[in-house]
């Protein structure tokens, strides 16, 4: 079983669901950090859901990120197993980065 540290970056330039991450088969990802930074002058929200086939699980709904800051969203880590999909949605385009860091497993 290998274990690689990886990370996984967007600039979320559309108001779209937009997949952060997806565990490969035989794959389970350990996500440690999730930042969403906010470039902008007005405040903004992103919301987190993770996906197992049709079921979606909301992990964060319209999480608040202030101007011009950083937040981060996980404070214990975060379990991505084979098949499911981490995905995020900004309020508005062109405002937040996400960078997340992860160890994962195969």
């Amino acid at each position: 079983m290998a274990n690689i540290f990886k990370n996984a970056k967007l600039d979320l330039t559309a108001t779209t669901v937009t997949t952060l991450y997806t565990a490969a088969s035989a794959t389970t990802g350990i996500f440690r950090s999730i930042l969403v930074s906010n470039d902008s002058g007005s405040d903004d929200s992103i919301t987190l859901t993770l996906t197992n086939g049709s079921d979606v699980f909301s992990i964060y709904k319209s999480e608040a990120v202030t101007a011009n800051s950083t937040k981060e969203l996980l404070t214990q880590p975060l379990v991505v197993e084979e098949a499911e999909i981490l995905k995020v949605t900004a309020t508005t385009a062109n405002r937040l980065h996400v960078v997340a860091s992860y160890l994962e497993k195969t």
